[in-house]
């Protein structure tokens, strides 16, 4: 649970690096550049400790995916509150795609091998 809250506080920084200054376009690049780097040295601070932690019991693999659904999470909320852009239909769809490939990355998980087999008691009878 650590890794996923840090993983979720790290995104929280890179989301405002990355797109936070899409707003103030009429400022200088390198000044969005410098602002972005400094937020982004934050966001550092919280996923190398995730990553680092969460290693081991989790694969390198799981990590980078679990990381990418928490970015879109992220994502999605940022650009709904601060940019004022609204979830359409396809960009749902694709989020739908990435849950199942979590899914898939965790299939030999044991909280997911129980409920297949519960799934597949349940079809037998």
């Amino acid at each position: 649970m650590t890794t996923i809250l840090l993983l979720f506080v790290s995104n929280l920084f890179m989301t405002v690096a990355w797109y936070g200054h899409l707003k103030y376009r009429a400022s200088p690049l390198g000044l969005a550049i410098l602002v972005s780097w400094g937020i982004a040295l934050a966001e550092y601070c919280f996923q190398v400790p995730a990553n680092r932690i969460g290693y081991g019991y989790f694969s390198g693999y799981q990590l980078k995916i679990i990381q990418e659904v928490i970015t879109l999470c992220v994502f999605v909320a940022f650009a709904w509150l601060y940019l004022g852009e609204r979830l359409r239909l396809n960009y749902f769809m694709a989020f739908v795609f990435l849950l199942a490939a979590v899914v898939c990355a965790f299939w030999d998980q044991p909280v997911l091998a129980a409920g297949r087999g519960l799934v597949a008691s349940a079809v037998e009878k």
